[in-house]
């Protein structure tokens, strides 16, 4: 095994270059590309299934081996065996070496060490903040970028009190012939166990790779990231620069599903910004028997009644990813109603059919989260007694932001929307850090709106998917359409349709921006019909399928030598 033990790699790894010359990467390559760019032009193209010319015996060999049931009892049994070693996270933990916490993923390190031999002594391996894995599997041409394939080792805690709920114990890693159960098991060990067996396949096959492919697995995706893919992403930084040294990265995200009689892979191309607003009443204490007439918990009920009564404005932008997916559900789905379709083609034109096309879409709860600036109130506190009037009362407000806005829109927003009250109580105001309210009769008491926990987040840039620097979206497109087809014994892609995506949560990448401009959050698994359901991600029940593992093995082998072969990345 080649481990390192610095905070980076080492510094003689060449700078990779960007290789201009264009190549055909595959027999029959079509631009079928669904997309809609970002910038005010429709396109609505399919890529055909992409698969890699040079390597196409080895791609061969692997597919084979998957159709085997000796292959199919290795892959489960590496999943199995990761889900059995528990790796749960908290939120708010403190650092690495201040909470023994942290140290469960010691003994999962043993186990990918014991289970992937090819990959730790073939591979470099630096351990980031003592448990991120940063692997490089080194190219024979440092003029091509290098990828990144992106994972995390946490899972989310397992309530005490559900554990009855479970079919098979959450930690058990229980195969029953068609799913492997257990926490993490879809998210994300699946796809950190997916890249880890596709390379340990490659190389036991003879496999060595032209471009560098770089893998990281963080280990607080679930907590904010900030321990684990904070820490390695400022080590990726340090070892290969700031200018987006890298092809593309691919992280966890979204799969693919059936909508409209058509099977759609989403691959989120963007991610929303994100802020907690700690919203802070207090006012003068004393004995509950003379109360005055509000409280400082009925004026915080007030605030909060305030925000649940003012959502955000929604507004389909034409300029957005929501609007370029709901073009392509238009042009391919091929049981969309005929006045939807309609509507849909003509929004693109039509600011009349535009705001038609929103009140139909919108009644859809998860779009609407997708389109808008989103508030939950998540959490409440005040009082200490039932006979003392309490003092202070807090909320904590979530935002989900629009890649439409910004923080500082979003904390303008809400400073203005609790003026009004701040001035009907008499509250000190003060917003962001910033005094609000105007000096006048002594203030009752005081409202504070704060960033609570400093890791607000503007919205991701978005990555390109159409025209020029659109070669890594193409590849990753046609690669899913390979991968797809093949898995189903296919000739063509043309059972899937890939179209950009946006998930309403974070993922590890928000550490990442400055590594790559193509940025895709997609894992290569997905619901089709109701037979081939997976379940209980962050609650009871989470199950993987065998099957399903197994194309996740087959998508990242395909991703790699595909990546191999293209020159125009």
């Amino acid at each position: 095994m080649s481990e390192k033990t610095a905070s980076v790699l080492p510094s003689s790894v060449p700078s990779p270059r960007l290789k201009s010359s264009p190549r055909l990467w595959a027999a029959k390559v079509v631009l079928t590309l669904c997309a809609l760019p970002v910038f005010l032009h429709l396109l609505s193209r399919e890529l055909d299934a992409l698969s890699p010319q040079r390597d196409a015996a080895l791609l061969s060999t692997i597919g084979g081996l998957l159709k085997s049931e000796d292959f199919k009892s290795q892959a489960v049994e590496w999943l199995s065996g990761a889900v059995q070693v528990p790796t749960e996270v908290y939120d708010a933990m403190p650092d690495v070496g201040q909470d023994p916490r942290w140290e469960v993923f010691a003994p999962f390190h043993d186990y990918l060490n014991a289970s992937f031999p090819l990959v730790y002594s073939t591979l470099s391996l630096t351990k980031v903040n003592t448990y991120g894995l940063l692997y490089e599997w080194t190219g024979s041409d440092a003029s091509l970028k290098p990828i990144l394939l992106a994972a995390h080792q946490d899972v989310v805690p397992v309530e005490p009190k559900t554990y009855a709920d479970w079919t098979h114990p959450p930690f058990s890693g229980y195969y029953d012939g068609q799913y492997i159960w257990g926490r993490g098991s879809s998210d994300d060990k699946s796809g950190l166990i997916g890249i880890m067996s596709a390379v340990e396949t490659m190389i036991a096959n003879g496999f060595k790779p032209a471009r560098t492919v770089v893998i990281a697995f963080g280990f607080d995706e679930e907590a904010s990231g900030r321990q684990g893919a904070g820490s390695l992403g400022a080590a990726m930084r340090e070892t290969y620069g700031e200018d987006h040294p890298f092809a593309f990265i691919v992280d966890e995200g979204g799969g693919f599903s059936d909508k409209y009689g058509t099977v759609f892979a989403t691959p989120a191309v963007a991610e929303k910004g994100y802020l907690d607003v700690h919203v802070e009443v207090t006012s003068p204490g004393g004995h509950s028997s003379v109360p005055p007439e509000h409280t400082t918990i009925g004026i915080l009920a007030k605030l909060l009644v305030k925000y649940e009564a003012n959502p955000y404005k929604l507004e389909l932008s034409r300029e957005s990813i929501p609007y370029a997916l709901v073009q392509c559900h238009g042009e391919h789905g091929a049981e969309m109603p005929k006045k939807l379709k309609k509507l849909i083609k003509h929004s693109a034109h039509s600011d009349h059919a535009l705001r038609k096309l929103e009140k139909v879409l919108f009644e859809d709860r998860p779009f609407r989260a997708l389109v808008g600036t989103t508030q939950a109130a998540d959490i409440i506190h005040g009082g200490v007694k039932s006979n003392a009037l309490p003092e202070q009362a807090f909320a904590l407000v979530n935002h989900r932001i629009s890649t439409q806005s910004s923080v500082g829109e979003t904390m303008a927003h809400d400073t203005r929307l609790l003026y009004s009250l701040a001035k009907d109580f008499n509250l000190s105001y003060t917003a962001f850090g910033k005094a609000i309210s105007q000096e006048g009769a002594p203030a009752f008491g005081t409202l504070t709106l704060a960033d609570a926990y400093g890791t607000s987040l503007e919205p991701a840039p978005v990555s390109p998917i159409s025209g020029a620097g659109s070669e890594a979206y193409q590849l990753l497109s046609g690669t899913i359409k390979s991968t797809f087809a093949a898995h189903r014994s296919q000739e063509s892609g043309d059972g899937i349709v890939v179209a950009p995506g946006m998930s309403t949560g974070n993922t590890d990448t928000r550490y990442y921006w400055k590594l790559s401009k193509s940025i895709f959050r997609y894992n290569h698994k997905g619901t089709i019909g109701k037979t081939d359901r997976l379940s209980g991600v962050h609650t009871v029940n989470e199950a993987m399928s065998a099957d399903a593992q197994l194309e996740v093995i087959r998508f990242f082998v395909t991703l790699i030598l595909n990546a191999d072969e293209a020159t125009s990345i």
